[in-house]
């Protein structure tokens, strides 16, 4: 369909890819989710163990896919005002000089590491010797993707001449032009976080990485116009050829515009793959040194995070190896497995009868060296899943915590109100753990869809349907609804987070270390 035959367009297009599911949605100008089409993201590849990658015209087919479900619900193509596209971060893609993929996308999960790089000038290395920061720049060598190509398949790597993200890729098929958002530029690349920009020529990370400044999308800002869907795209998706594709935002950000945590003292907690706390400040701050702060879906603007890896998808790993007895219930019954484990949940006290866990999967930056992993203590013979279900909620609650207290000391902002988003945010008993740990008051939509909802917010201002896109966080977030802290449990979780969560780690760090030089 030519643009210029759609009637008035009432609803802007967000395109959101997480790491379980990808998914269409359609909102009105109220901020009202019209149409949503729900696929999973379940055909990753573990070549290797620790590796994860994804076939990526897999992706676009996925995309397509999502876009023809909402017409098969009767939603009008004509009807869409402009399309934002908003992505997991930290996954690759290397494209041939004709955008073809030179092979699967590596998916932020990945493990894979090299060996530091090495090239670094004398000058750096004496500078971050001095400032005792040598390890972080090393493990940001073992850890960038484009490092492992240099050194496993460097023939591959000479023939890429587009290294994007996840969410360059797609808007490059929308759009057929190179171009991505500044919003989503969070991964191993040479990007300068407080500039939002790609580094200047002379900066140190050129040196760490094996990219090449040519091999990157030319950056917008977040809300401007990245191109037009061309008519290949148009013929995929169902969408109106000339349709403008608008800059997001990665899809963290997007949740923290979605939820509305745009004032230093609303926090945002994400209750997704990777759980996180994350504010939105106007000046560019490091909560932990040297990790930088975030672009914001907010120009200009700066998201101060704190990650828990592997957050809430710990839930669907819970489910697949001890849950196949709440797997059964919820098929028999007819409800989700989740509403069976919130029964669980329910069945338990606070503090899971001692059950302590901490949720450091994996080395965290600030926390733990490269020893980390995570911990469960306390175990008894009456203890049931039902308790280490608990203890899995409130190590990764107690987690979050901690974040928000790096982050009040950091920024010297006191945060009093949570916003809650992600899967977990459906459960009322997630809800009321996350006000009791932290001490504050939670408050969830109706529509847990906040990463859609804020590219659809930059959408809408972009379209001029707000004057700016706090304008439109402001009018589409929507009413909350609130739970609030109860007194007596919280008292007995601050006596648990001080007297065992906090101190725990630095109890086995030694045991830990011994594990790590024995593997």
């Amino acid at each position: 369909m030519n643009r210029s035959l759609a009637s008035k367009p009432s609803l802007i297009l967000a395109i959101d890819f997480g790491t379980q599911s990808a998914r269409a949605l359609a909102y009105k100008q109220s901020g009202e989710c019209l149409a949503k089409h729900q696929l999973p993201i379940d055909q990753y590849q573990h070549p290797e163990p620790g590796w994860t990658e994804h076939d990526v015209e897999g992706f676009w087919t996925l995309l397509a896919s999502s876009c023809q479900g909402l017409w098969v619900q009767g939603v009008d193509p004509s009807e869409i005002a402009a399309v934002v596209v908003t992505t997991q971060r930290a996954t690759v893609i290397n494209l041939d000089e004709r955008g073809r993929p030179l092979r699967p996308a590596i998916i932020w999960t990945d493990q894979r590491r090299s060996p530091p790089r090495g090239r670094l000038p004398w000058m750096w290395r004496v500078l971050f010797a001095l400032l005792r920061i040598r390890s972080i720049v090393e493990n940001l060598e073992a850890e960038a993707e484009a490092n492992w190509l240099e050194r496993h398949q460097p023939e591959l790597l000479a023939k890429t001449a587009h290294f994007l993200l996840l969410s360059g890729y797609l808007n490059y098929r929308l759009t057929g032009e190179f171009k991505d958002s500044a919003g989503s530029q969070v991964g191993y690349v040479p990007f300068d976080f407080k500039k939002q920009d790609w580094c200047a020529d002379s900066d140190w990370k050129w040196h760490s990485m094996a990219i090449k400044r040519y091999m990157l999308p030319a950056l917008t800002t977040v809300g401007e116009p990245l191109g037009a869907i061309t008519a290949d795209a148009a013929e995929a998706t169902g969408l109106p050829e000339g349709l403008p594709v608008i800059a997001g935002a990665a899809d963290k950000a997007c949740e923290v515009l979605g939820v509305g945590a745009l004032e230093a003292g609303v926090a945002s907690v994400s209750c997704g793959t990777t759980a996180t706390i994350n504010t939105t400040r106007s000046h560019y701050v490091e909560v932990v040194p040297f990790m930088p702060a975030y672009p914001a879906a907010l120009p200009e603007h700066f998201n101060t995070e704190i990650q828990v890896f592997r957050g809430f998808w710990m839930v669907s790993w819970f489910l697949e190896q001890f849950g196949h007895a709440e797997q059964r219930y919820s098929l028999e019954r007819g409800v989700s497995a989740e509403t069976v484990l919130d029964e669980l949940l329910a069945q338990t006290e606070p503090g899971a009868e001692g059950l302590v866990l901490q949720p450091f999967w994996n080395p965290v930056l600030g926390e733990t060296g490269p020893e980390g992993r995570g911990s469960i203590i306390g175990f008894k013979d009456f203890h049931t899943r039902a308790h280490v279900y608990r203890a899995l909620i409130e190590g990764l609650a107690f987690a979050l915590r901690s974040g928000k207290e790096r982050i009040e000391r950091r920024t010297k902002t006191p945060i009093s109100c949570i916003r809650l988003s992600g899967g977990g945010a459906q459960s009322d008993q997630v809800a009321q753990i996350v006000a009791d740990v932290l001490n504050l008051p939670v408050e969830r939509f109706d529509d847990c869809e906040a990463s859609g909802r804020g590219a659809a917010m930059v959408g809408a201002a972009a379209v001029g349907w707000y004057s700016s896109i706090a304008a439109a966080g402001e009018a589409m977030a929507g009413e909350t609804h609130r739970t609030t802290p109860n007194p007596d449990v919280t008292e007995r979780y601050q006596a648990l987070y001080k007297g065992q969560y906090r101190p725990l780690y630095g109890k086995l760090k030694s045991l830990f270390e011994r594990q790590l030089t024995v593997q």
